[in-house]
């Protein structure tokens, strides 16, 4: 790549970052990402972890991960864990920057107190309807509290009786004192101090005040001397809070930058709305593969570089946009056409009796476990009188281009013969149950002794070989592009009710049985699946359906593919 490419390449994160370091604002590089321990992360955090971790490889510099863990009512461990495990699996480490908002509570609270003696802080003793009332409209300037004038002494005693635990949740709160007329209405007084006698999960009972978000998170950034805090366009508005903040206390100025976070059709991104999916079991835990969240990609069977591509492949936008999900599906498959081993499993099993086949005879058959790998060698697949094929293989009336299994008609068995149906079978109630077919031995694939041809090639597995397994089929959780765009209806009506088909008793390959836990899969014909690390044991196997091999909801939607 010449000069010239590369600077066409970086997105606009990147030239500010080059400008900085062009002029000496900055020396290093410092990034981080900083989740809040509230939930589990989704594929839209995947695109700020990739961005940060990836910028701070590119300039040689540092991404810290730090938990803005601020709210005890909401956070948990469970959170913290399933974060650190999220982003390892997407292959960054923070080695030994782990850091916590909590960490720095004490910081904070000397910082408040700076603010306060300057009289830029002030205890307020509304209620927090009275403050939301006070607090004006966009284009309606706020009023001032009554106690916005307190003096100094007054505001430093009361807020060290709030630390003390004197009063209850509610009674008071610390705001900073800035301009109630402002445009901005994070500007209008915000609070940076709320009383809540709740146990945090790391500093225990320590505080009974807990700081906002707004007040903890540039100045953690400052403390940890980040130099580009990257954050999504919702923050830009909050900018000048924050660089207010850093001015008044004379502190380390990080750079914040904001872009277009991911959103992703057919699937909501608000961690309430998931936690309502999770709590109303609407969805099997926040590692449902059909949830967006990091969790549920990988027990679906997703790639981290799947995801790292798709992050690269939407790219770094100014303006909010959305992002079609049969991108994010095209990628997996992109990606797992090259790396899926291949193997025969029926879903909807029709039996079939070659009868002119040995009954006693079994045949290995030489298969390949990947096109596009030749690395991957080769396996053996049992062939017998007795297999199983799909019932969608066979129809008993076709029409005029199906070109499977009917009556009179030929197809080939894939890596086996060419087989034609002789003989219907069904039972009192006129289901077909078995079909008697009769193969041509001369017709063995690969053999070269015979030149016969036919237009359908159908999979199978042996009836005294195959390994009985459940399989469920996921498909989209919702049923429409945007399940928030009308705020008067409730998401939830647009579940997609045919988002998960369990099959009991399916059929696979014996090869299956020496398959691990991580291994990617193709059912030739019918998709991506790996096997459900949360249901299988050594007595169930349990595979879920990754992706389908097309874009299925294409034609639904009238798209291309």
């Amino acid at each position: 790549m010449n000069n010239t490419e590369e600077i066409k390449s970086k997105n606009f994160i990147e030239e500010i970052i080059d400008e900085d370091l062009a002029n000496g604002k900055y020396k290093n590089v410092i990034t981080r990402f900083p989740p809040e321990p509230n939930g589990y992360l989704h594929i839209g955090h995947s695109k700020s972890i990739c961005l940060n971790f990836g910028i701070a490889k590119k300039y040689d510099g540092k991404c810290n991960l730090r938990f803005d863990d601020t709210n005890p009512t909401k956070e948990e461990i469970e959170y913290v864990d399933s974060i650190k495990k999220d982003i390892q699996w997407l292959g960054f480490d923070w080695e030994d920057r782990e850091f916590y908002a909590s960490d720095y509570f004490d910081t904070l609270y000397e910082y408040a107190i700076i603010l306060i003696k300057k009289g830029k802080a002030y205890v307020d003793s509304c209620t927090g309807d009275e403050i939301r009332e006070m607090r004006g409209t966009p284009t309606e300037p706020g009023k001032e509290s009554p106690y916005r004038n307190r003096s100094a002494e007054e505001n430093l005693d009361l807020f060290e009786r709030m630390k003390s635990g004197e009063f209850k949740d509610g009674e008071h709160v610390l705001r900073a004192k800035i301009d109630m007329s402002s445009p901005n209405m994070n500007m209008r007084d915000p609070i940076m101090y709320r009383i809540r006698h709740a146990s945090h999960h790391r500093t225990g009972d320590k505080w009974c005040i807990y700081p906002m978000y707004d007040w903890a998170h540039g100045q953690s950034d400052s403390i940890e001397k980040i130099s580009h805090s990257i954050c999504t366009l919702e923050f830009e508005n909050h900018r000048p809070l924050y660089d207010w903040f850093i001015k008044e206390l004379e502190i380390f100025p990080p750079r914040q930058i904001e872009f277009a976070r991911l959103n992703l059709t057919y699937t909501v991104m608000s961690k309430r709305k998931l936690l309502q999916l999770v709590q109303e079991g609407i969805v099997d835990g926040w590692d449902d593969p059909r949830m967006p969240t990091i969790s549920g990609f990988r027990r679906r069977g997703y790639t981290p570089e799947s995801i790292r591509t798709f992050a690269e492949r939407v790219g770094v936008a100014k303006r909010d946009n959305v992002s079609d999900l049969a991108l994010l599906e095209f990628t997996i498959r992109e990606d797992l056409n090259k790396r899926a081993q291949r193997i025969m499993g029926v879903l909807k099993p029709l039996r079939i009796t070659i009868t002119n086949y040995p009954s006693d005879q079994v045949e290995e058959l030489e298969a390949v476990n990947n096109p596009e790998d030749e690395s991957m060698g080769k396996r053996v697949v049992p062939f017998c009188s007795e297999i199983y094929i799909e019932q969608d293989d066979f129809m008993e009336d076709p029409p005029k281009k199906f070109f499977r299994l009917s009556p009179g008609n030929e197809v080939r068995l894939r890596y086996a013969y060419i087989i034609r149906c002789d003989e219907v079978i069904k039972d009192d109630k006129g289901n077909v149950i078995e079909l008697k077919c009769s193969y041509d031995p001369e017709t063995k694939s690969g053999s070269g002794t015979s030149n016969k041809k036919v237009k359908g090639t159908i999979h199978w597995v042996s009836v005294k070989h195959a390994v009985k397994a459940e399989v469920r089929l996921y498909d989209r959780l919702f049923n429409v592009e945007n399940p928030d765009g009308d705020k008067e209806v409730d998401f939830k009506s647009h579940i997609n009710p045919n988002s998960l088909e369990i099959i009991n008793e399916a059929l696979i390959e014996p090869f299956i049985k020496s398959s691990k836990p991580d291994d990617k899969f193709q059912f030739e014909r019918l998709g991506y699946f790996c096997i459900d690390t949360k249901y299988s044991a050594k007595e169930k196997l349990v595979f879920n359906r990754t992706v389908t091999l097309r874009d299925s909801w294409a034609k639904i939607s009238g798209k291309e593919k």
